[in-house]
């Protein structure tokens, strides 16, 4: 167990023994399904709970909600121009995307 687990853990238990544990909302509900969190680290997962709770939607959750709606915009699409067009527009998104998410495992990596 690592110093930080440690700490943690001794905090948890100082404020059970206050009680200042209880009452909290959700307090004996069960913890939501929540499958995306299976991807990301347990530090990112908390921080875009925190975030959505709050209200804030991080960029690379709002480029992922844009690369899914041109996806299917680009499936309806027929005209080969307006196609190529979407499919330029898509790989932009995409490369934007993928430009957030480093940073973000960067920024997390120190």
């Amino acid at each position: 167990m690592s110093w930080m687990s440690r700490l943690v853990e001794r905090r948890i238990l100082q404020a059970q023994a206050r009680c200042q544990l209880q009452g909290l909302a959700g307090e004996g509900a069960p913890l939501p399904d929540r499958p995306g969190d299976a991807f990301v680290g347990a530090a990112e997962a908390a921080g875009f709970r925190i975030m959505a709770e709050a209200g804030a939607l991080p960029e690379e959750i709002s480029l992922k909600k844009q690369v899914l709606a041109c996806r299917t915009r680009l499936t309806a699409l027929t005209d080969p121009a307006e196609r190529k067009a979407a499919m330029a527009e898509l790989a932009d998104l995409q490369m934007r995307q993928a430009i957030a998410e480093e940073a973000r495992r960067r920024f997390l990596s120190f």
